[in-house]
């Protein structure tokens, strides 16, 4: 879902940065440097800044009152490999020539310094446990098996902790065969919006019923597949950052999520060469093509470091919001002109929206897509706004069939949404999750400070993520688009024309395929047209959230998609 800017923001406060690590590597081999120089050669092991306050340690270290959960170290990587330089005689300026002429750095480390947890079942109910990998000296990842929701699949809940960032997941084993089921990766949009909301209220294994109960799901994406649930960026739902520490790019937040999957498909065995499904809503439309690009770039990294390359399989983007300059036209469409459903506007009002299309496609294509002009490009997606948005402003934005009044408030089209918020506000719930004391409290679906973070650094208009799905399906990674099609705000038209508008060699092959029905059970389910590794599908009587108005029709969207089959 697509916000408004709105709330308090502050600067973060960059300079900041855990020094444990180099306190570690200064002891053992002098100081280290040049590690992790394919993932981020602005690593904060380059810097000499002074140690962090005192609070800041504390907040890293496990006995700290700040994290009140214990959690078990499976591996301290820092210090195993400042040991390796010792032992081995390796100089650190070695080891960085040799990352930076392509030789592997890290293989030494799997051929046994780097355990494996291995099986889930190993997790603790009681305390987290922490993975940690050498090709990743910045991230790691706490996980303990948390017993909630509707009890037929394990459930597990943690942290992603990248220095002072902590990335909040949940993570649901397949109801079927998690041995061998696929694995999806889920976030939602906003930017800003809480992943919570597609666990809860959309494709999770259980959906909140009042502020304290659940009830199953029995049409959950976790039927047939394992699956991701990710509180990104830092700020969104449980997911915090100390002393001001922020994420305000879709390319920043990438670099973590990568981390994370190769973290936690090197641990636990069983998934490794698993195939990875990365799915998004709404923002997700831009999220979801850089994540993959990133994990894909990363594979040959990985490779070299004798780490097993992540099987990116395909990518799944529902009423996604990718490019403007195809979205912003197609408002116009939805009100006035969709041949799906009845007109909105009045005759003149869609004669003067009419009148400003060609205009707003001129100044958004010159200030935002020819040459990126951050002052000009906001002024021109301002101008495509107000003359084709506002008339819409009294309706609801995620579901043009679903009247209701309020709508600038979710949670008074989608009640729902407040039970989640109370739900997850427990202290009860809080402490079977194992959320960590600094978010503890009321739980907020929406991040306006991480919405406007994004805004201002023109994430939103500033990088055409078209084209990273044009090259993914290059190198053979699938994409589904899907569209709930009574959605405004990332509605069916501007989606459908964003997919016509893509160029890689399967365009022909897609382009040239007509539309024609889907169906569930004998019955239309909306429209399709797929060609050289791209699906676009409509679901009908959807809106912006399919999977929660029509979860049997998603569901079976999902099964078909995973099996490799048309729909």
């Amino acid at each position: 879902m697509v916000h408004a800017v709105r709330g308090p923001y502050q600067e973060p406060y960059s300079h900041v940065r855990s020094r444990q690590s180099v306190r570690i590597l200064r002891t053992t081999a002098a100081r280290f440097r040049g590690l992790e120089v394919p993932y981020d050669s602005n690593s904060s092991l380059n810097s000499d800044d002074d140690d962090p306050p005192q609070s800041q340690s504390a907040a890293r270290n496990p006995g700290s009152p700040i994290v009140k959960m214990r959690y078990t170290s499976v591996l301290r990587p820092l210090a195993i490999v400042a040991s390796v330089l010792v032992s081995t005689g390796t100089s650190a300026e070695s080891t960085k020539q040799a990352v930076l002429s392509g030789e592997s750095a890290f293989s030494k480390f799997d051929e046994g310094l780097f355990t494996p947890l291995g099986d889930l079942s190993a997790l603790s109910t009681d305390e987290f446990t922490q993975l940690d990998h050498p090709a990743f000296p910045r991230h790691s990842v706490r996980v303990k098996e948390s017993r909630f929701c509707d009890g037929e699949a394990r459930a597990y809940t943690g942290y992603i902790d990248v220095e002072a960032r902590h990335l909040f997941f949940y993570f649901f084993e397949s109801r079927r065969d998690p041995d061998t089921d696929d694995v999806i990766f889920w976030t939602n949009g906003g930017p800003g919006a809480a992943s919570s909301m597609g666990l809860f209220m959309e494709l999770g294994p259980c959906r909140v019923t009042s502020a304290n109960s659940t009830k199953p799901n029995p049409y959950s994406w976790n039927e047939h597949a394992n699956v991701f649930f990710v509180e990104q960026p830092v700020g969104v739902g449980y997911s915090y950052a100390e002393y001001g520490e922020s994420v305000s790019t879709t390319f920043e937040a990438a670099d973590d999520i990568a981390a994370f999957m190769a973290i936690f498909f090197e641990h636990f065995s069983k998934f490794k060469g698993r195939a990875l499904h990365l799915a998004g809503e709404s923002y997700g439309g831009r999220y979801i093509p850089v994540f993959a690009s990133t994990i894909y770039d990363r594979n040959a990294q990985l490779a070299e470091a004798d780490v097993t390359p992540i099987n990116l399989t395909s990518i799944m983007i529902g009423n996604g919001c990718t490019d403007f300059a195809t979205m912003f036209p197609s408002y116009y469409d939805a009100q006035c002109a969709d041949p799906t459903f009845p007109p909105l506007q009045g005759v003149a009002d869609c004669v003067r929206m009419k009148q400003l299309v060609s205009r707003c496609e001129q100044r958004y294509k010159e200030a935002c897509v020819d040459k990126l002009d951050s002052i000009d490009c906001m002024a021109a997606a301002s101008f495509c706004s107000t003359a084709l948005s506002e008339p819409f402003e009294d309706r609801n934005s995620y579901d043009r069939a679903r009247p209701c009044k309020g709508v600038s408030d979710l949670t008074e089209c989608y009640p729902i949404v407040r039970d989640i918020g109370d739900y997850l506000s427990s202290p009860e719930v809080q402490d079977l999750l194992g959320v960590d004391p600094p978010v503890r409290g009321n739980y907020s679906w929406v991040s306006w400070e991480v919405n406007k973070a994004f805004w201002e650094k023109l994430d939103i208009y500033g990088f055409p993520a078209q084209h990273y799905i044009a090259a993914l399906l290059e190198r053979g990674v699938r994409a589904l688009i899907y569209v709930g099609a009574t959605d405004y705000i990332c509605n069916w038209i501007g989606n459908e024309r964003m997919t016509l508008a893509l160029e890689w060699t399967g365009q022909e092959a897609y382009r040239t395929d007509k539309l024609r029905d889907w169906t569930v059970d004998g019955e239309a389910a909306g429209v399709t047209r797929s060609g050289g590794g791209l699906t676009y599908a409509t679901i009908a009587g959807a809106g912006h959230m399919a999977p929660y108005d029509k979860p049997v029709e998603s569901l079976e969207l999902v099964n078909r998609w995973l099996a490799g089959g048309s729909l």
